[in-house]
């Protein structure tokens, strides 16, 4: 199947665009912070929930300007919003819990 056959011409491209960028963000999201995270947890912990907490405040308020702005589409935006919230409050939260009861080193060195 062609690129140009998915949907129409506007809201084809935009799907799919949207759809792949999708998969970039959320693997992005798995990989990076989480990860660093659980494995300096000895020294990151104190802090860790605290920049979570920020970031979920900040989330909060896009999505509902998004839903706001977008109230043909408020609830999906809203579900969307809090599936999303919730799914990585529990990646941080794994990686702080796992990187604590781990007896392994860091990957972080400090003078």
């Amino acid at each position: 199947m062609a690129l140009n056959e998915i949907g129409n011409a506007a809201s084809g491209g935009i799907a799919f665009l949207v759809a792949g960028g999708i998969v970039y963000e959320i693997v992005a999201a798995n990989c990076s912070s989480p990860q660093t995270t659980e494995l300096n947890a000895d020294k990151r912990a104190p802090t860790l929930m605290k920049w979570v907490h920020l970031g979920m405040g900040q989330a909060a308020i896009f999505v509902g300007a998004a839903a706001l702005f977008d109230p043909s589409h408020r609830g999906a935006i809203i579900a969307g919003g809090i599936l999303a919230a919730v799914l990585m409050y529990g990646l941080y939260n794994h990686a702080k819990v796992a990187g604590l009861s781990s007896a392994l080193p860091g990957t972080e060195q400090y003078a």
